[in-house]
């Protein structure tokens, strides 16, 4: 397929790519291009603009700020998330090796997986379970938004048209925190038919003081089960309890149906991944 008719700009900076979106609302900015290219060859997406921001060094790489946390520039790679401290989550250590293949990882950007906001990411699971953060700018200024709510439906965020991702920001790691992610993927894709994030802080006489589960794949839009945490707080974290808590990774909320999965069967694999990640995550913690 071939896409429609495009502008095509390279920004020299990330200044100069917000002035562009705020100045044409037409344009759309690629870095990657995994997602959007794809979209746009079957006609999809049809951007009057391109604004490329794929070179722009100042949007790369990882980097530990003085609280400890980590922040990840959003033209980092997958390859290069890998290859960071970043791997200290076991939820992140895991999820990476399943998205795509070699050449989408060496490829595609953690702000650009963020920002299309696929229903059947598996990175968002994994932010959403870590509570993390993203920081936003436009050309009037930046804010930083919490995960938890970025993600409003499919493809759709809480960006404005005028605004990038810039960077993604991780807790810092923890020793009495653990942090899993289990998917049952679909073969030809790597995308998730149901894929679960979990992360888990043990406090004191082992009782589960926090929790956090992020799930992808089975709504139209990947969200955090607060019904699972809830659930898992106060207790030991003993196989009852754990299934206890991973029977309400659904709860009332609308499963998808596809080629790949009904919805019967997409929600009962969602919980048995739910206990499979809560289970790894306490492993490693105890």
């Amino acid at each position: 397929m071939i896409p429609a008719a495009f502008e095509y700009t390279r920004a020299s900076s990330l200044q100069d790519a917000l002035g562009i979106l705020a100045s044409d609302e037409g344009a759309k900015v690629i870095a990657g291009g995994q997602s959007l290219l794809p979209l746009m060859k079957l006609r999809l997406a049809q951007p009057a603009r391109l604004v490329d921001i794929g070179r722009l060094a100042e949007l790369r790489g990882v980097r530990r700020l003085d609280d400890g946390r980590l922040s990840v520039g959003a033209l980092t790679t997958y390859a290069e998330l890998a290859d960071s401290p970043a791997v200290r989550y076991g939820v992140v250590a895991d999820a990476l090796p399943g998205i795509g293949d070699v050449q989408v990882r060496n490829r595609g950007t953690v702000g650009g997986a963020v920002a299309h906001a696929d229903p059947a990411s598996d990175l968002p699971a994994a932010l959403l379970a870590l509570d993390a953060e993203v920081v936003v700018q436009s050309a009037a200024g930046s804010r930083t938004v919490p995960v938890d709510g970025f993600f409003q439906g499919a493809f759709t965020t809480a960006l404005a048209r005028d605004e990038i991702l810039a960077a993604v920001i991780l807790p810092a790691p923890r020793a009495d925190a653990g942090s899993a992610y289990a998917s049952l993927e679909q073969r030809a894709s790597g995308y998730p038919i149901a894929g679960v994030a979990a992360v888990v802080v043990l406090g004191a006489g082992g009782l589960i003081e926090w929790a956090g589960v992020g799930v992808t794949g089975v709504s139209d839009h990947p969200y955090r089960a607060r019904e699972v945490e809830a659930a898992l707080v106060g207790t030991t974290g003993s196989p009852e309890a754990v299934a206890a808590a991973a029977a309400l990774v659904v709860g009332d909320r609308e499963v998808n149906a596809d080629i790949h999965a009904g919805r019967e069967y997409r929600a009962a694999m969602a919980v048995v991944h739910a206990r499979r990640a809560i289970g790894a995550a306490l492993a490693r913690v105890r």
